[in-house]
């Protein structure tokens, strides 16, 4: 009897070895393909090949591109003080060191996706938008205070906590016939808008001082693995 126990309680654990394995095997399988979060997010659309040319920066225009922009491995680093000059003497705008797509378009469904690294004590800063509108300058602009990523500077309208020093896969979808724009932090929707109509759009990303919520003396964030996406 006891050697029967014994067997019956091996095969027991066997059994329960087995279906613990096939149970995680799709998770090791995801994780080992290295599949984003946000990978179903740009099914069905078509990647827009870009060239480095096509990333124009703009940095305040007194100050060399080395003390506001790095590059290295695949990270876009760009940083920027509050007392910064604009782009250019006479530029209206404040402040920024940004990244401007230069991919304009008028019409069909576009998506944005990028990782975003926004470093501790960054606050009042646009960190990403979509450039062109009717009556005003853009149709998105996401912005961080104090650790929130917000809609404009709306800080009833948090799309995602505590960004400071860690990475965020973000996705921005605009379609221009529809008048929307749909964002995703992480694979997952936390925005729906309307859109601000216009006739040409390109996206933007970096840090671009705001003049609400006190801004921080020094705005910083880091971008890697930026692509954009369309369909008609």
């Amino acid at each position: 009897m006891a050697a029967s126990s014994t067997s019956r309680s091996l095969l027991l654990a066997a059994a329960a070895a087995i279906i613990l394995a096939l149970s995680s095997e799709p998770c090791a399988t995801a994780a080992k393909s290295g599949r984003s979060p946000s990978a179903h997010l740009t099914a069905g659309f078509t990647h827009v090949k870009l060239a480095e040319s096509q990333f124009v920066v703009q940095k305040p225009y007194d100050v060399p591109l080395r003390e506001r922009y790095e590059q290295s491995g695949g990270v876009r680093r760009m940083w920027v003080f509050a007392s910064d000059k604009p782009i250019s003497s006479s530029h209206p705008g404040g402040a920024r060191t940004e990244i401007k797509v230069n991919k304009i378009y008028s019409s069909g469904v576009w998506q944005f996706e990028g990782d975003m690294f926004v470093s501790s004590g960054t606050s009042g800063a646009s960190v990403m938008q979509i450039f062109g509108a009717a009556t005003h300058a853009t149709t998105l602009m996401l912005h961080v205070y104090g650790g929130r990523l917000t809609y404009y500077h709306q800080l009833t309208k948090v799309l995602a906590e505590h960004v400071y020093d860690r990475w965020v896969r973000l996705n921005v979808v605009h379609d221009v016939a529809r008048g929307n724009v749909t964002a995703f932090v992480d694979g997952e929707r936390k925005l729906s808008a309307a859109g601000h109509s216009g006739k040409e759009h390109y996206f933007k990303f970096g840090v671009y001082k705001q003049s609400r919520h006190q801004p921080s003396r020094r705005m910083e964030s880091r971008w890697k693995n930026v692509a954009v996406y369309t369909k008609p």
